[in-house]
């Protein structure tokens, strides 16, 4: 569920981008003085790929795509420009006119050359390359060049981040749809990358210095200033941008964003994955360098073309061109394009001065498809090195939040601004205030945040989530369900939720209530409390929780395997107070009254014996319990800074959850004495092109004799949806214990097999593997107590089962057929199970 809430926070976020604007000119309006764009093809009629395209005379060129696609574009005037690859005849062509963005070029075959260059031709070889010879020797003077040279470093960072819509054409231009909001096809521009149209929609400007420290490894982004246009007051949306462009070092193995591991082309792991080519020797910014051209030995994996200079005395890169190729494993983004700039410090220490990053997101790859472009430029300036700072310098601050930051006048940007706007960027600010105001997008932005959210908006309430208002199971029938809370904000320092429910089966009414106070925000000290009576299947998870408004999948399946009958009436009762001494620390003391009934007789019974009740058998289970947990997650990021924060990178950071329940006998006439410990680790692992291995761990044990109810259910799956954390070969409340051990590992290659299978290439899916088991032990007391005519089975012998899966098909669903690998001979046991879900994925 977690992957799956990132995934839901993108298409959040897209969906608010698209609201935003809703439109582009299909005009061609720019400051350059040369385009051109089309398509190299050979002799044979067939495209050439990664063929080179360059303006003679200059340093600027770019390479053709996968499907020998160009475009390239100067701000200077050339009246020349040069299409070559290795076995063919360098062809130049004159441009008679400023943009020629149709071009057909045909490259004939050179016998020659193939002759004497036949060891470059198509993959190239791995031994007596003069590239490779190089690309050697960047890896031997990597730790010559950059920060890591110096004790401690800092340098002045100008960060822009925008949003631009593309490929709009005149006929939804046109459309009865954007009627009234015109005005906006005025500040279209053209793609230095791609030459495609596109609207700026959306600017994020930000200022900082950044401070690190080599002998701690610590590093402090401290922002000076934050400038918003379009989306001014959406915190999430502006922090999940950011998270999506992670910042990069090429001489890695594996560059990492969009949740993938891109191979580097000057890493180590590249010899395996690129061709190299050298394609020549020149001055670039007073440093002599060597430009090598590199593309993909196979499709389908993540990888990139493009070319890059390194100086010829100290091996370090100069200059940097990536393009991701089309045939990439990866949803949702038709481009990614990335350059970065490096400068001489002195004869031998380069450092990064620019970097540029350019993705077009969009439904499918194809050429006319229409998408969003993400574009991150950041500067570098004013490095300082050897100023030692106080560990305690470095520390994260709970609540960093600063309004000043986001007050800076036009005058302090004007002045500390590393590079200008340009016109139409400066005229984004003018067009969104102006939009903004316009009737018709108000009431699109309506309808698209109760799409994107769930919710529908009132002034100062929201009604939803909507997408729960209908549900099943077998003992409330047909389930509806309306709710709401309170909003003001996004930083609201408090907050009331609340739903109501009915099943036309069991013919009740359910309710839940919950509401939670910032105390303070320095340590975000929070006190809540709640009350909710609901149907619960309490066999679906393990690790304790108390949320007085959630409900688990398992409780509302609308198709299930069996039976899902075991299911139990609860009323809950509990306050909390929590507070954060460091940042993703969080302790939580707590106190909660839980009446649990089975809501089912006849056909689940949760009885147990009580010699103080009448029959000397109890039906009903009261309790009054005390927890106190702490709860640590490093690497998570966050926004917003009210009672509720917005997780950004959901599903890519460790969870270590520890908790100590206590449960007191005849308070509030509880009925038992208990110490419960539990234990929660989750850890996501990115193994370079190998995909990512997700290791999950769960242990606790309970001390005291407690019933059915209160006992620990090793969970199982009945629905037809994957469940994070269950065995899906298992039934609900098949096994039980009071102390256990559960592991489970979840590994998605991410394509890298069916990459490179034929026929199954070109479909981009995903293999998926996974392997879980659970120990268990129960207490001769705890089940002479048991007096449910339940068989009390603890998988002493350890439960394990293994699955196979295949993900991406259609781009958003996963199938995993698991099989059981234990226990084959109960009863009844389901041997294999079949498991699916649903999700947007990169």
């Amino acid at each position: 569920m977690k992957t799956l809430y990132k995934s839901y926070a993108f298409a959040k976020a897209i969906t608010e981008s698209v609201l935003y604007i809703g439109i582009l000119l299909f005009t061609l309006t720019s400051v350059a003085q040369t385009k051109v764009g089309g398509v190299i093809y050979d002799d044979f009629g067939d495209t050439v790929p990664f063929a080179n395209v360059v303006f003679p005379g200059s340093s600027e060129g770019t390479i053709t795509n996968d499907n020998g696609r160009f475009y390239l574009q100067s701000e200077n005037t050339y009246d020349k420009v040069e299409f070559s690859f290795v076995g063919y005849k360098t062809q130049t062509i004159k441009l008679d006119n400023r943009v020629n963005l149709n071009m057909k070029v045909t490259l004939e075959t050179d016998t020659a050359e193939l002759d004497a260059v036949v060891v470059y031709a198509g993959k190239t070889s791995k031994k007596n390359n003069p590239a490779i010879d190089i690309l050697r020797k960047v890896w031997e003077n990597r730790r010559k060049n950059g920060l890591s040279q110096f004790k401690q470093y800092q340098y002045d960072k100008y960060e822009k981040l925008e949003f631009d819509m593309n490929t709009i054409d005149s006929s939804l231009i046109n459309s009865k749809l954007f009627r009234g909001m015109e005005f906006v096809f005025d500040y279209a521009d053209t793609s230095r990358i791609t030459g495609k149209t596109y609207l700026p929609i959306f600017i994020n400007e930000s200022l900082s210095t950044v401070y690190g420290d080599n002998e701690i490894n610590k590093e402090l982004d401290d922002v000076k200033a934050n400038k918003n246009s379009g989306f001014s007051n959406n915190q999430t949306l502006i922090a999940f941008v950011k998270d999506l462009y992670n910042d990069i070092d090429v001489y890695d193995r594996y560059l990492k964003f969009f949740d993938k591991s891109f191979t580097s082309p000057v890493g180590k792991s590249g010899i395996d994955t690129y061709n190299y080519v050298l394609r020549d020797t020149a001055i670039v910014d007073g440093v002599e360098a060597y430009n090598i051209v590199y593309y993909p030995r196979r499709k389908g994996e993540l990888t990139f073309k493009g070319d890059f200079w390194v100086a010829t005395e100290s091996y370090a890169i100069k200059e940097i061109n990536m393009q991701a190729t089309k045939s990439a494993n990866i949803n949702w983004v038709k481009e990614i394009y990335i350059e970065q700039e490096y400068d001489v410090l002195n004869d031998s220490l380069f450092l990064i001065t620019r970097d540029y990053f350019l993705s077009d997101f969009a439904l499918n790859k194809k050429e006319k498809s229409k998408g969003i472009y993400g574009k991150r430029t950041t500067l570098f300036n004013d490095y300082k090195f050897d100023i030692e700072k106080e560990p305690d310098f470095y520390r994260r601050r709970v609540n960093d939040y600063d309004p000043e930051i986001y007050n800076r006048d036009e005058a302090y940007w004007d002045e500390n601004r590393l590079e200008k706007l340009n016109k139409d960027e400066k005229q984004v600010y003018t067009m969104l205030d102006t939009l903004k105001k316009n009737k018709k997008f108000k009431r699109l932005y309506n309808i698209g945040t109760v799409l994107a959210s769930g919710y529908y908006e009132f002034d100062g309430f929201d009604f939803g989530p909507i997408f729960s208002t209908f549900g099943f199971n077998d003992v409330e029938g047909l389930r509806l369900r309306a709710g709401g809370r309170t909003y003001f904000g996004a930083n609201d320092p408090w907050r009331i939720e609340g739903y109501g429910a009915y099943g036309f089966d069991d013919k009740k009414f359910k309710f839940g209530i919950g509401g939670k106070w910032l105390l303070d925000k320095q340590s975000r000290l929070i006190l809540s409390g709640g009350y909710r009576k609901d149907v619960e299947q309490l066999a679906a998870s393990l690790t304790k929780t108390n949320d007085v408004l959630g409900r688990s999948l398992a409780s509302s399946a609308i198709v299930s395997a069996g039976n899902n009958g075991r299911l139990s009436n609860i009323k809950l009762g509990l306050a909390a107070i929590s507070f954060e001494p460091l940042y993703n620390l969080e302790f939580r003391l707590g106190t909660s009254y839980r009446k649990i009934t089975t809501a089912n007789p006849g056909f689940f019974s949760l009885d147990y014996f009580d010699a103080d009740s009448p029959g000397g058998i109890q039906s009903e289970t009261n309790q009054a319990e005390v927890d106190f947990s702490m709860t640590y997650k490093p690497g998570r990021k966050t926004t917003n800074y009210g009672v509720d924060r917005t997780v950004i990178n959901e599903g890519a950071y460790p969870i270590l959850f520890l908790n100590y329940s206590k449960g007191f006998k005849d308070l509030f006439s509880s009925d038992f004495d208990y110490d419960k410990f539990q234990f929660y680790y989750s850890h996501p692992i990115q193994i370079g092109a190998f995909g990512r291995l997700t290791a999950r761990i769960e242990a606790g044990k309970t001390f005291g004799e407690v019933p059915l109810a209160l006992l620990d259910v090793i969970p199982g799956n009945q629905t037809y949806f994957n469940v994070s954390g269950s065995f899906n070969t298992m039934d609900f409340y098949e096994f039980v214990s009071d102390e256990y051990l559960m592991v489970n590992l979840d590994h998605n290659f991410n394509g890298r097999i069916f990459s490179r299978i034929p026929g199954l290439r070109d479909l981009n899916l995903r293999e998926l593997v996974g392997i879980k088991a659970a120990y268990g032990r129960i207490s001769d007391e705890n089940v002479a107590l048991n007096a449910s005519g339940l068989n009390y089975l603890a998988p002493e012998d350890i439960y394990w089962e293994y699955s196979a899966g295949v993900g991406n098909i259609f781009k958003v669903l996963r199938i995993d057929v698991s099989f059981r690998g234990g226990y084959n001979y109960l009863p009844d046991a389901r041997q294999v199970a079949v498991t699916g879900s649903f999700g947007f994925f990169f």
